[in-house]
């Protein structure tokens, strides 16, 4: 039977019909799907873990009971999960495992765009890197078999295009797989030094031997034009972008096994073709392997090491003649990341520029904090540097910054890695002030469950961490909620907290206003009479107020009557009601 899927849910199905039981995964955009699409399958146990660590921890214990098994994350998640990698390409697996790692070239929700690809060599172990939905379907399921067969686990890597891109996918049936049997074996996976000193050499047999099978693996292809006078090496995104400017015109090599890759057919068709191109997005790990091949290819001395490409790049290097694009009459206005109407980040983040506080911040929806007219945040790092970094802040520059510097960090993005450093503050006593964004979900990510909300990635009730006494257990004795629609009482919290000489949590607490539970109010309306086009109601940013005539405006389309813009206004001029 044929289906229409993307990238992420062609993975999906692959994972079910290879027989997985067991994958764990923290949501992360462009992987994110991966897993929500699995866990539709009830033969399947999916879940939400805390982070990728635990999520790549998981699907290692899943494999060694015997099950095939899988984790997915995205690109800055695999340095979350760099510990355990590193340590199971020296363990090995018992049942199959696959980690999924979705990239983020031009980084549309990243923070970097850095390149897995360097993982994969730098633990010795097996990539695939699918060029669409058929072959992340098909590399999926074969990944499992790949793992047991070389005794690894297998790196899956997608990125943003071809995890959000739909082709057709032909899918089967199930194949229901016994669990392996359990044996003890220390010398395995037991990984201290005098078992690990015995583990290396199998790792770099174990690579040698899979370079001879990617010589010839169902993986990697080789078109052959008609003209050899350009031979073209790619993968993934890139070849497609190729086969749409040249068509069968050139040769192309097609690697879908990225790590290892061949090198006697690498060299073969390297002969073959008058032009040696590389074509591939961000670092230049195939234009390196051919190098150290005695080869000399063309790669980035072509193209840029930054970003997407796309076929018009392709063809402005490699054919000089691009032709005229379509452009619009009129100039598209920009559409700058903005926090939603009724976000409950706004009025927290409004007090914390209002008070001229040093912002520490994190990953998360609300880093769109950052932007104007908020401009709240003074860093963001990476998952839970936020509260780390505070404590280090605050050390190095004492009082100085002790009574006017905060940091922010949402709660999910807390449980992921914002625990640990809570407890550093605790034990290593700075004077900090952490204000954990309680939105109730994770919401970056198109709202998935985490720990703290009481619901697991089906929707079925589960434990439920409670963050004012997870915090007091952490060591941290001031703790206290508020309301972040509440202007007057967040002020007024950070002050208080500021000012006392010990750590502090405050949790901003109160759900995403896109959740499907949440209930907008009545839109609010501006009397035009009353407004004296102060502008003080627009530096909450909100998307839903504008300026026109001089006056005020609340769109009803957008406006979930919040309140906090009411509360902005000196004049009474913000009421119930509606007008657009």
């Amino acid at each position: 039977m044929k289906e229409l899927l993307i990238g992420n849910a062609a993975i999906a199905r692959g994972l079910y019909e290879a027989g997985v039981k067991v994958v764990s995964s923290y949501p992360g955009t462009p992987s994110t799907e991966i897993t929500e699409f699995a866990a539709k399958y009830d033969e399947i146990y999916c879940e939400w873990a805390p982070n990728e660590k635990v999520a790549t921890e998981v699907a290692f214990g899943a494999s060694l009971g015997g099950a095939r098994s899988a984790c997915a994350m995205k690109h800055v998640g695999l340095n979350v999960a760099a510990d355990p990698l590193f340590t199971l390409s020296y363990t090995g697996v018992r049942g199959g495992m696959v980690i999924c790692v979705a990239d983020d070239p031009a980084m549309h929700s990243s923070q970097n765009e850095q390149d897995s690809r360097h993982y994969a060599i730098a633990a010795k172990v097996p990539m695939l890197e699918p060029a669409d939905s058929a072959e992340a379907y098909n590399f999926a399921k074969k990944a499992f078999d790949l793992s047991e067969k070389f005794d690894t686990p297998v790196m899956l890597r997608m990125c943003t295009r071809i995890a959000h891109c739909q082709s057709i996918v032909e899918i089967g049936e199930r194949q229901e797989r016994d669990l392996i049997p359990y044996e003890k074996q220390p010398e395995k996976y037991i990984m201290m030094p005098g078992y690990a000193k015995k583990k290396h050499p199998i790792v770099e047999l174990r690579t040698k031997a899979l370079t001879e099978f990617a010589e010839n693996c169902e993986y990697n292809k080789v078109y052959f034009a008609e003209n050899n006078d350009i031979g073209i090496v790619t993968s993934g995104t890139c070849y497609q972008y190729v086969k749409e400017v040249f068509g069968d015109s050139v040769s192309i090599y097609k690697l879908g096994l990225i790590n290892p890759m061949p090198v006697k057919s690498l060299i073969d068709f390297a002969s073959k073709v008058k032009r040696l191109i590389v074509v591939e997005e961000l670092d230049p790990i195939i234009e390196t392997h051919l190098r150290s091949l005695g080869l000399n290819p063309e790669g980035k001395s072509l193209f840029s090491n930054i970003g997407e490409f796309s076929q018009k790049d392709i063809k402005k290097v490699l054919i000089e003649k691009v032709e005229d694009s379509i452009s619009a009459d009129t100039a598209i206005p920009n559409r700058p990341p903005v926090m939603c109407p009724g976000c409950p980040h706004r009025g927290i983040y409004f007090v914390l520029s209002k008070l001229n506080l040093t912002v520490l911040g994190d990953i998360g929806c609300y880093t769109l904090g950052a932007t104007p007219p908020l401009n709240a945040l003074d860093s963001t790092l990476c998952m839970g540097a936020s509260v780390s970094g505070i404590h280090g802040f605050n050390k190095a520059r004492g009082t100085d910054s002790e009574n006017k510097t905060v940091c922010v960090i949402g709660d999910s993005t807390f449980m992921h890695s914002g625990m640990t450093g809570l407890v550093n503050i605790a034990y290593n006593a700075s004077n900090s002030v952490v204000i954990i964004l309680d939105n109730s979900i994770t919401g970056m990510t198109g709202h998935q469950q985490n720990p703290t909300t009481g619901y697991n990635i089906k929707g079925d009730p589960a434990a439920k961490v409670n963050l004012e006494e997870l915090c007091h257990s952490l060591g941290i004795n001031r703790v206290r909620v508020v309301d972040p629609y509440n202007l007057e009482e967040c002020e007024n919290a950070v002050k208080e907290e500021l000012a006392v000489s010990e750590p502090s949590v405050i949790i901003s607490r109160r759900p995403c206003m896109l959740l499907k539970y949440v209930k907008a109010k009545p839109s609010l309306t501006v009397d035009s009479d009353k407004c004296r086009s102060c502008k003080n109601c627009m530096r909450l940013g909100c998307p839903a107020l504008s300026f026109k005539d001089s006056k005020a405006v609340i769109d009803a389309t957008q406006c979930v009557g919040c309140g906090v813009c009411e509360q902005m206004c000196r004049f009474d001029a913000i009421k119930e009601g509606g007008n657009i």
